[in-house]
């Protein structure tokens, strides 16, 4: 059996206030590379309804009206798509022992500088830098605006074994 060939696209999540969650990534350095999300026939800066068969294909209902954009880190993959449904009450996102994808990771190269510097910016952590098992890497996770875990990992490759 052949497997399909795939390469990475974007991560989507969903946010309750599209400025607010841009500002909130572009503290960890995101920025805006698509002002929309053009093959979804929305924008940036109003809430568009999303057209019929679009809306069949992402399985909400037809008529859901939305605004997003496309986030980069860098010039590579995966980019993020920020997506704000005109919903009354959206659910929050989940705990990190819930099914799904309920953490996005970023690696760092100086996991304490990064940490200092987005505490600087008004991020607040669960918790401050963590060693891992046999100090094989630090993490130390955030919340986004609606709730999303992001964790920063510094991973010390030198620790790791061979095996």
């Amino acid at each position: 059996m052949s497997t399909p060939n795939l390469s990475w696209g974007h991560i989507n999540i969903n946010v309750s206030n599209l400025d607010a969650s841009i500002a909130f990534y572009e503290k960890f350095g995101f920025s805006v590379l698509i002002p929309g999300v053009p093959y979804l026939g929305i924008g940036k800066d109003r809430p568009s309804a999303i057209p019929a068969a679009q809306s069949n294909a992402l399985n909400v209902a037809e008529g859901t009206k939305a605004r997003a954009c496309i986030m980069q880190l860098d010039n590579g993959f995966p980019k993020i798509d920020l997506t704000e449904y005109a919903k009354d009450a959206p659910r929050p996102a989940g705990a990190n022992d819930d099914l799904g994808m309920v953490r996005l990771c970023l690696a760092t190269q100086d996991l304490a500088a990064d940490y200092a510097l987005l505490k600087q910016a008004g991020i607040e952590f669960l918790s401050a830098p963590t060693a891992g098992v046999g100090e094989l890497a630090d993490i130390a996770i955030c919340r986004d605006p609606d709730g999303t875990l992001i964790e920063l990992i510094e991973i010390h490759p030198s620790k790791w074994s061979a095996e």
